[in-house]
């Protein structure tokens, strides 16, 4: 699986290299700036990656800011506890679109930082005392080439590497995905559904595993509101992770857009 790695992220180097050569789309005139986020509510909040997963109902809450006249984006993302309302997991992600053409984006991100939350018991002066002890991931580092086979459906190949800073956590992390999404399944004139497939790697330290996941999500064209599920399914796994996870939650999506006058 190391060789799969190392040779993946060649063509994706190459691939770089070789698109970044090319003249990118002209942008708008006047300046703007898009903020848009999602705040979802779910029985059981689980991650890909299992050192990130609650195991609780959580409700997480993600931003998107970005301008068109820039390349960089920020994507900050919010997880709590449904039950308790302790933070879960807070991750700043900075993204950077080396390249935009109507076909294909080349993004690059960092995670500036992940950091995920543990409740814990402490002794302290002979009691005990229950804490939140934040465990951070960094530097975490991202790579994603989108192929757009037309508005609604696209193709993906995306690359994570994180560290863990603390001891108690894994110290080299590789995520590594191939993705499908389609957007835009119709059911009827107003409802559709969206559809979001991978198969992945994942190598924890000297632990790995491939698995399948996937997001499908019932929405309305005039409703902010979506009802989706979450599944995770391990196919070959040294790592410690639930055979089957799912959850069903509920999203609200928001956005704006303020342009210069």
């Amino acid at each position: 699986m190391k060789r799969i790695i190392n040779t993946t992220l060649l063509l994706l180097s190459l691939l770089v290299l070789g698109k970044s050569a090319y003249g990118q789309s002209p942008d708008s005139t006047k300046h703007s700036l898009k903020f848009s986020g999602t705040v979802s509510a779910n029985n059981n909040g689980f991650s890909l990656v299992p050192t990130f997963s609650l195991g609780k109902p959580a409700v997480q809450t993600g931003f998107n800011i970005s301008g068109n006249k820039g390349r960089l984006s920020f994507h900050p993302q919010f997880w709590y506890s449904m039950l308790d309302y302790k933070p879960w997991s807070f991750i700043f992600i900075w993204r950077y679109k080396l390249v935009k053409k109507e076909k294909f984006d080349l993004i690059l991100g960092t995670h500036a930082p992940a950091i995920n939350f543990r409740s814990a018991t402490v002794t302290e002066n002979g009691v005990e005392k229950d804490v939140v002890k934040a465990r951070r991931f960094y530097p975490a580092l991202e790579i994603l080439p989108y192929y757009h086979l037309n508005k609604n459906v696209s193709l993906s190949i995306y690359y994570l590497f994180g560290t863990g800073i603390e001891k108690e956590v894994s110290s080299k992390n590789h995520f590594l995905s191939l993705r499908a999404d389609f957007n835009n399944l119709p059911l009827s004139k107003q409802l559709y559904l969206k559809f979001n497939p991978q198969v992945y790697y994942l190598a924890i330290d000297d632990a790995d595993g491939v698995y399948a996941a996937g997001i499908l999500a019932l929405a309305h064209r005039k409703w902010p509101l979506s009802v989706s599920t979450m599944m995770n399914k391990a196919l070959k796994s040294e790592i410690a992770v639930s055979d089957f996870e799912w959850n069903v939650g509920v999203t609200w999506a928001f956005g704006r857009e303020f342009v210069e006058k």
